[in-house]
């Protein structure tokens, strides 16, 4: 059996959600499993962390209603599959874990998102990942390119030392859905800071340019939202290898949830903000401002775009003046633009000029 400290202690906690339910039925209470409620409204700045966290409005999973009673049967199937999974060291992804659960008669899942939403309960009950339960998701982690030293250990125990500009090709390294210690060990780099970007075109353009050479940078592109081993892998660039971190995306309301998701953590996660989350992380562009400046071409707001941006408004973790100045100007513009937008230019402006004066700005060049 191959397991490590981590399984073993999730496991143990594991194990207690179990004596905790056996123990309310054992004393004669309808058995309950107490939850801090999912909400924006439930969101507090937590000023040890610098991240954003579930504050203390609770809410009960009890088995006084027919649906949590389904939910603390379904929790004792999820509890038996992951302590089999970790002896033997097997691992599901999420939605193998939703087909999984037909055969648990009355027990199964409905929905993948009934099956998620248990996952999501053990993790904020145990304070583990999900990944120490053997559970990963279908999506994979993205690419990254710079001058990294790792050692990556394979699912045989095998070590190997790699580098992530050298030993690769142009597409990078792919993130692995576990990035924790024990997995993926960072050694050391070069670089003097790392820039995620949201578009595969563009990561690729500066692959392209040689900016991670040119620029001591490493590279990541984000893929969009992010998965989770994506922002806890730029995250521990950030806290072991001591890497300042910039945040580059199309300069829409959806981007701009992208950058917050990196450095003050998401709503859905907010549990796990203090793993993924990188609260120095700062926000390069593409900005309201930068549509001005440099004169980008644009497309217009949609009705859902204007709603985001007025909720963005309301939300916790845009609660500055950078972010309020910026998306009050793009509602007064009434216009977004892309990363890509600033090929108008041509194709080396991006990394010739835009990209070194921003970074200037920050003090990561001179």
């Amino acid at each position: 059996m191959m397991s490590n400290k981590r399984n073993t202690e999730a496991i143990k906690r594991l194990y207690s959600i179990s004596e905790s339910i056996y123990k309310q039925l054992d004393e004669g209470k309808v058995p309950k499993m107490v939850l801090p409620l999912r909400t924006k409204a439930n969101i507090k700045f937590d000023t040890r962390s610098n991240v954003w966290k579930y504050g203390d409005l609770r809410g009960a999973r009890s088995a006084k209603k027919v649906k949590g009673a389904l939910m603390l049967l379904r929790t004792s199937y999820m509890l038996e599959l992951i302590q089999e999974m970790i002896e033997t060291n097997k691992s599901s992804t999420l939605r193998e874990a939703y087909y999984i659960s037909e055969g648990w008669g009355r027990a199964k899942f409905h929905s993948q998102g009934e099956s998620n939403l248990l996952a999501e309960d053990l993790e904020i009950v145990t304070q583990c990942l999900r990944e120490d339960f053997k559970l990963r998701p279908e999506e994979d982690g993205a690419r990254v390119i710079g001058d990294i030293n790792l050692v990556e250990t394979d699912r045989k125990g095998k070590q190997k030392k790699l580098n992530c500009r050298d030993d690769v090709g142009d597409s990078g390294y792919g993130i692995p859905y576990n990035v924790e210690k024990e997995k993926l060990d960072l050694k050391d780099s070069s670089a003097k800071f790392v820039i995620a970007i949201e578009t595969g075109g563009m990561f690729d353009r500066l692959v392209e340019n040689g900016f991670d050479e040119n620029f001591d940078a490493v590279l990541v592109h984000l893929k969009g939202q992010p998965a989770r081993s994506t922002r806890r892998f730029v995250k521990r660039l950030n806290e072991d290898l001591h890497l300042p971190v910039i945040v580059f995306t199309d300069g829409d309301p959806w981007s701009f949830r992208i950058y917050a998701s990196i450095a003050y953590g998401a709503i859905k996660t907010a549990h796990l903000s203090e793993y993924l989350a990188t609260p120095s992380a700062e926000y390069i562009g593409i900005t309201a401002s930068d549509i001005e400046n440099y004169d980008l071409p644009t497309d217009k707001l949609t009705d859902m775009d204007t709603r985001a941006l007025n909720a963005e408004l309301k939300d916790p973790r845009f609660n500055t003046d950078f972010w309020k100045g910026e998306i009050d100007l793009m509602l007064k513009l009434g216009r977004k633009s892309e990363q890509q937008a600033l090929a108008k230019y041509g194709l080396d402006y991006v990394t010739d000029t835009y990209l070194p004066d921003k970074l200037s700005e920050f003090g990561l060049l001179k």
